[in-house]
């Protein structure tokens, strides 16, 4: 079967060739899927697509007559496929659910640490010769609430990491795990109590028309003077303008972004050479508070074979006419 891989990153290429095993012929490109680029698949019934590829309705319907029957996303999320209208097409569809949820809790706590001590603005001193410790006194993680907003597989690892680093936990998620508040001390509550209440806020929920824009101007002035907030979830669970107020004025002593609402075009690319036109993530980078990765949290070994291996798996059910237990359909 002949594949069309778009968005393609070298990082991840010996990976799918790997999971690939030469079983199925590989067109790999390193452009976007959209309505530019849909004709790049022709001759394949199958394409791979990652986060950031157009699979809207016209984009679907040039797929289908190109002859594209299968649809396989090397990521969790799939709110860039018109579902509804491939599933009229009888194009199938499939995800990787997870691939390591530990990758992105040992992340989220690597940057929690980074921010608190301070450790990058530490690394560029020392490159300078400079070795002050003013300005670079952080705070014992031991004793502190952290509010984790989002308690899947990946809150649920966070949330066991920092148990071990004495944390007080509170939680908030529409269903309620009892055992997490016996292994870990978590304690549920509502939202508005969380941000209240916490001194660390984490979020890992998915993204939705009701968690879009979760943390805004009106909930960050519900939260504690100085908070650290953290977002390797979805780009879209934060209005960036609401954060970068909350930044100017202190209330946000700290802020953590590995997603960005408007990554698309600006996240996986060397933008080295170019003039950053994004004028909000032209602010970000200027404030010593802020720490910003790109979509980075995944990125392990064990993370990329697992994501790999799953995409081809999908693959070879859809081509042998099986049950996928990663298809995505209409509920």
């Amino acid at each position: 079967m002949k594949i069309a891989i778009f968005n393609t990153h070298n990082w991840e290429k010996e990976y799918l060739e790997s999971a690939n095993n030469g079983k199925h012929t590989l067109k790999m490109f390193d452009t976007y899927l959209s309505k530019d680029t849909v004709e790049l698949a022709k001759g394949c019934k199958a394409i791979c697509i990652f986060t950031e590829d157009d699979a809207s309705t016209p984009v679907l319907d040039r797929l289908h007559e190109l002859g594209v029957r299968y649809i396989a996303l090397r990521s969790a999320g799939y709110n860039n496929i018109d579902v509804p209208h491939a599933q009229k097409l009888g194009i199938r569809m499939a995800r990787v659910p997870e691939y390591s949820p530990y990758a992105i809790a040992e992340f989220t706590v690597g940057i929690m640490l980074a921010l608190n001590r301070k450790l990058i603005r530490t690394h560029y001193r020392i490159m300078e010769m400079n070795f002050s410790l003013n300005g670079l006194v952080g705070f014992d993680m031991n004793g502190k609430t952290v509010g984790i907003i989002g308690m899947g597989k990946i809150g649920h690892i966070v949330a066991k990491i920092l148990h071990g680093f004495g944390c007080k936990l509170l939680a908030y998620d529409f269903i309620e795990d009892p055992l997490l508040s016996l292994q870990y001390g978590v304690t549920y509550t509502s939202l508005d109590e969380l941000c209240k209440q916490s001194d660390i806020i984490t979020l890992h929920a998915r993204l939705n028309t009701v968690t879009h824009h979760l943390i805004n101007e009106e909930r960050i002035l519900t939260m504690k003077k100085g908070v650290m907030l953290i977002n390797a979830g979805r780009g879209g669970l934060v209005k960036t303008q609401d954060v970068i107020n909350g930044l100017k004025s202190g209330k946000i002593g700290y802020f953590g972004m590995d997603v960005y609402e408007e990554e698309k075009g600006l996240y996986f690319e060397d933008h080295s050479d170019d003039i950053l036109l994004d004028d909000s993530m032209a602010r970000l980078m200027t404030l010593k508070n802020v720490l910003i990765s790109s979509h980075q949290a995944f990125l392990t070994d064990t993370a990329l074979k697992n994501i790999a291996n799953t995409t081809f798996e999908n693959l070879g059910h859809f081509e042998k006419g099986q049950i996928c237990s990663n298809e995505i359909k209409c509920i």
